[in-house]
């Protein structure tokens, strides 16, 4: 139900000259990167034609044979390597079940029983490959695989430094790890000294696998999504000599497929941004249409999930929003009025607030009030007090952020970190997505939900470590509240370099309690547990070269038009 205000607003030109009039609290951030060029005109897919569509099909019966017969061929590494292929290439989905069949073949036939120990006579290569599809697909496999690559010292044998198609491998392997696995830590660092060493000093004779390893040192599989990363793949595999021209053909219509179907949603996303009029009626606010949408399809995977994507956008983009406000443009009495009004959830009091503040707050209302209808009307939830709760949490921290600020007070690094968990947005943004992803929703996993249970903790603990520290001298030179950084220097004394080496430490420590996060017996659907982690994956991605929300460097902008805008010919 859409509410309006009792009073009607003053005339909207009084209303710019009060904003153009009024300081703001931080010298205004930088506008985002236009995507209207790409955006305002009609791609023509080709893959909309029903005969695509039907090619499509056809290629998937026939890939489906070659897993067949890799199936009857485990004691090799063909299978594993056209798993990989697979899911590099972003078609894995199409064939979950039989993925399953090999890797649980290979398990049962390796890792179990009597025939567990037959490892120890494989390859680099092959083992840290095998290792990793396993533990990606949940099967329990012991960093022990790795010993007999270890010399008398228990470390990793400096022979393997020539073996850059295996330590390649190891290295990708090695970011699956969990705490206290040393063996999987140590083989992270020996493949990252070598691989570089072998980059610098050329030792690298073939061109594709060289492109595999800078791509890897850039941004680990682990740690990407992996539709972010389909159309480099694509591209590369296409210079293979060993490339499979069933498989390339097919990851090329699949990629145009699912790019057809976002740049639909993404079009919904638009018409609702404009139908809001908060970027015309709040001019510091930044027109994020493209880039809170990128955010939504990174981490919500399935394609039958396009509600949810489109939903998830609002809610990043009535975040950002918020954010602006709170960062930009209001006073400290201002933003207390509008944390009060969404805490007692009264629409009389938007009285109360300022002018410019009453279209943002009505917008807010509005969108749980959707939300909320449309899980009654599927589910027979009524959700209100939860979505309140989330809104409220997330406004309640970028409060004390303000506070912070004004009062020129830089935090304790326990202080900032247990605040930034919150105002990262992660929580409220995956709280809010739980109830509208097509699982049912019990009363036991939304309580453990709303306690800031760990699949939501450390994502968003990712989203907010990795955003400071790609935008942190971006953010402090316009004026901002202090990051992670910064509140490191301050309590220990340390220097830049030393300040980003333990944000980065966190980072890693960070993912692996994520990593280990139990998923069998969790009171959460698989489909949640993977978007919350590709969250904390996305994170990464957007803020791979600086600030992919806020201020677009020209290489993210040249990234979002591969991924939305631009067909694979």
């Amino acid at each position: 139900m859409l509410v309006i205000p009792r009073k009607p607003t003053n005339n909207l030109s009084t209303f710019h000259r009060t904003l153009a009039s009024k300081r703001c609290r931080i010298s205004s951030k930088a506008a985002a990167t236009s995507f209207k060029p790409c955006f305002s005109h009609r791609i023509d897919v080709p893959c909309e034609e029903e005969r695509y569509l039907r090619r499509a099909s056809e290629l998937k019966v026939q890939v489906k044979m070659l897993m067949e017969e890799a199936i009857r061929s485990l004691e090799t590494v063909e299978p594993l390597e056209l798993i990989d292929n697979l899911q590099r290439l972003g078609i894995s989905h199409h064939f979950e079940d039989q993925i399953k069949n090999i890797l649980n073949a290979i398990y049962n036939n390796k890792y179990y029983g009597k025939n567990y120990g037959t490892l120890k006579e494989r390859n680099l290569y092959s083992t840290a490959l095998e290792f990793r599809l396993l533990r990606q697909h949940g099967f329990r496999v012991s960093q022990e695989v790795f010993d007999c690559f270890k010399n008398e010292d228990d470390e990793f044998k400096a022979s393997l430094g020539e073996d850059t198609k295996g330590l390649l491998q190891l290295y990708e392997s090695s970011f699956l790890l969990t705490e206290e696995e040393n063996t999987l830590d140590q083989a992270r660092q020996f493949a990252t000294i070598f691989l570089k060493k072998n980059l610098d000093q050329n030792f690298i004779i073939d061109e594709n696998l060289s492109l595999l390893v800078r791509h890897a040192l850039e941004l680990p599989l682990h740690w990407s999504v992996p539709i972010t990363n389909a159309r480099w793949f694509i591209e590369a595999y296409e210079r293979r000599s060993d490339m499979n021209p069933i498989m390339l053909e097919l990851a090329k219509l699949d990629f145009n497929i699912v790019q057809a179907m976002h740049q639909e949603e993404l079009k919904k996303v638009s018409r609702w941004w404009k139908r809001t009029g908060l970027s015309v009626k709040l001019p510091f606010v930044k027109d994020r249409v493209v880039e809170t949408y990128v955010w939504s399809l990174g981490f919500i995977q399935p394609r039958e999930y396009g509600y949810q994507r489109i939903m998830t956008a609002k809610i990043i983009g009535l975040m950002s929003t918020l954010d602006d406000i709170f960062d930009i443009y209001g006073t400290l009495e201002e933003l207390q009025l509008f944390v009060d009004a969404l805490q007692r959830w009264d629409i009389e009091l938007i009285d109360q607030l300022p002018e410019y503040m009453q279209i943002c707050y009505l917008a807010v209302y509005n969108f749980i009030n959707e939300v909320a209808y449309d899980v009654l009307k599927e589910k027979g939830c009524i959700i209100i007090p939860y979505l309140r709760k989330s809104w409220i949490d997330y406004t309640r921290s970028i409060m004390q952020e303000a506070k912070w600020y004004h009062n020129g007070h830089t935090p304790s690094m326990d202080e900032y970190l247990n605040n930034a968990s919150i105002s990262s947005a992660g929580p409220a943004v995956l709280t809010q997505l739980f109830f509208v992803l097509r699982n049912p929703t019990q009363k036991e996993a939304a309580d453990d939900l709303y306690k800031y249970h760990n699949i939501v903790l450390w994502p968003s603990m990712l989203t907010r470590l990795v955003d400071d520290i790609k935008t942190c001298s971006e953010e402090m030179q316009r004026g901002d509240v202090p990051k992670t950084i910064q509140c490191y220097k301050n309590e220990t004394g340390a220097n830049d370099k030393e300040a980003q080496e333990y944000s980065m430490f966190l980072i890693r420590e960070t993912w692996k309690k994520l990593n280990g996060e139990p998923t069998v017996d969790s009171p959460f659907s698989q489909d949640f547990i993977r978007c919350s982690i590709n969250m904390g994956r996305m994170s990464h991605y957007v803020y791979l070269h600086g600030d992919g929300l806020g201020v677009l460097h020209p290489g993210i902008k040249d990234r979002t038009i591969d991924l939305l805008f631009k067909p694979i010919e």
